[in-house]
């Protein structure tokens, strides 16, 4: 395969796969840089998952710290995001300014970063690369709901119930995560995690993040990884959880006051431990993943036992309003669709629209 000797580096927003998916095509000498505890994701992931990556050679991005990279001064901000360590990029050359938004939004657990980002945003930009992933849902009368919002149907839901509650929601989504706990904490429940989610919120580096470790969060080791452990004699990542490890018979006898994280692949563990008995189900994904094939034998699995569905959820980015707000607030010389099935729709929406064609090369 080809290569451009000129590339410098690689730089990586946040750690969801369709924004580093490619990073195994680059040649291994070229500098990824990326957020510090996205790296540390990243690298845990690939411990259990096909989709997770260990980065050799990282360069680690901080909120609104400048890095130089050969001509170019690229300075991050941090975000708030369905991704954890999520980061917006200034990246400037000589007298041009280019603003990549990444993706954002402003109804999350972090959404003070996105106020501070319209109070002072960069300032003089040439190009605003925006991402518009709700833009399909711009005439829609629903308002976006913020995790506060989900926090209170959540509560909602535990309280309405008196036996087990599966709540299926990504590992990485580090703000449902706190969202789930804190409704675990307001109705007296104690939260199970697996072993994979346990050491995500681990590698996130941050104490103030429901953990493992914590006495009303409890660890369950489901059998596929179990047998990855064995296999690998990888021990003493189940070691710090000792005192926290939850077994089948527990899953029993303490489903009435718990709530457990899952995934389809943990059906088999749920039928053996026999904990299913009028459980429900809070589905806390993109809707449009129920509607894929691949989810069929987890929903098939859901209507054998009989175990109702429930969504509680919210998107990972950010509203058309609040789109809007970030545009005028950086009012950039052009503004480029990026992240979006609706580029057409943009100048209808925001004033110095270009559109540009993937896969062409363009000058600022």
């Amino acid at each position: 395969m080809k290569t451009d000797e000129s590339l410098e580096a690689v730089v990586i927003s946040h750690p969801h796969q369709d924004h580093y998916g490619l990073v195994k095509y680059l040649r291994p000498d070229i500098p990824i840089v990326i957020g510090e505890a996205a790296s540390r994701i990243l690298r845990v992931a690939s411990q259990f998952t096909p989709s997770g990556h260990v980065l050799a050679r990282t360069i680690p991005l901080k909120d609104r710290q400048p890095l130089d990279i050969g001509p170019f001064k690229v300075t991050p901000y941090l975000v708030d995001h369905s991704a954890y360590d999520a980061y917006s990029l200034l990246v400037s050359s000589g007298n041009r300014k280019l603003f990549y938004t990444g993706d954002f939004r402003a109804h999350g657990r972090k959404g003070k970063l996105f106020e501070r980002l319209l109070r002072d945003p960069p300032t003089g930009v040439d190009v605003l690369l925006m991402e518009g992933t709700t833009i399909d849902r711009a005439d829609s009368d629903e308002e976006t709901q913020t995790e506060s919002d989900l926090e209170t149907g959540f509560v909602q839901h535990f309280n309405e119930s008196k036996v087990m509650v599966l709540v299926w929601s990504s590992g990485q989504n580090i703000d449902r995560l706190v969202t789930v706990y804190r409704a675990c904490k307001q109705t007296g429940r104690q939260l199970i995690i697996d072993l994979y989610t346990a050491e995500i919120l681990k590698a996130t580096g941050n104490p103030n993040i429901p953990q493992g470790t914590w006495d009303d969060v409890r660890v369950y080791l489901p059998e596929l990884p179990k047998r990855r452990v064995k296999q690998d004699r990888r021990f003493e990542v189940v070691k710090p959880y000792k005192a926290n490890r939850i077994y089948l018979k527990g899953l029993a006898s303490e489903a009435a006051r718990s709530v457990m994280l899952v995934r389809p692949s943990m059906t088999d563990d749920l039928d053996e431990a026999g904990c299913l008995e009028g459980a429900s189900l809070v589905y806390s994904l993109w809707e449009g993943y129920l509607k894929d094939e691949s989810t069929r034998p987890f929903r098939d699995w859901l209507e054998r036992h009989k175990i109702p569905l429930t969504s509680i959820h919210t998107s990972g980015h950010a509203s058309v309003a609040d789109l809007n707000r970030l545009a005028k607030a950086i009012q950039a010389k052009k503004l480029i669709p990026i992240h979006t099935f609706e580029s057409g729709r943009y100048p209808e929406l925001f004033e110095n629209v270009e559109a540009k064609e993937d896969g062409v090369w363009w000058e600022i």
